[in-house]
């Protein structure tokens, strides 16, 4: 596991923080790599994740090793929050959703994220 893709806790609950923040695209592929091994290795359907975008940059080899890792994840996450998706396109971000069958759920605040994130069902 990387510093980009660690776990965090909140509220008692172990949550995996990823850290887009100012990648650059040779980051974010080997981030995006970390992610799928450190997800891997979770029990399915138990991870809350929280991703912070802010600055990230992204173009269309980014975004479809994305949707890769989101389809790939989707059996473990429980539930998942984002937040600095400012530098995401819409149209990469709608794509994510609808490739992964996945809620992706933005967040103007970590706070507002990691609150949603481990209130109960």
């Amino acid at each position: 596991m990387s510093e980009r893709v660690r776990f965090i806790e909140h509220a008692g609950k172990k949550i995996l923080f990823i850290d887009f923040t100012n990648c650059s695209h040779d980051e974010g592929m080997h981030l995006l790599a970390d992610i799928q091994a450190t997800v891997e290795e979770q029990p399915r359907g138990s991870l809350l994740i929280f991703a912070d975008f802010h600055g990230a940059q992204f173009d269309r080899q980014i975004a479809t090793r994305i949707k890769e890792v989101l389809v790939f994840d989707r059996p473990y996450v429980k539930r998942s929050a984002w937040i600095g998706t400012e530098t995401v396109p819409h149209v990469f971000y709608e794509n994510f959703k609808r490739f992964s069958q996945r809620e992706l759920p933005i967040f103007a605040s970590r706070e507002e994220a990691l609150a949603w994130l481990v209130q109960e069902d």
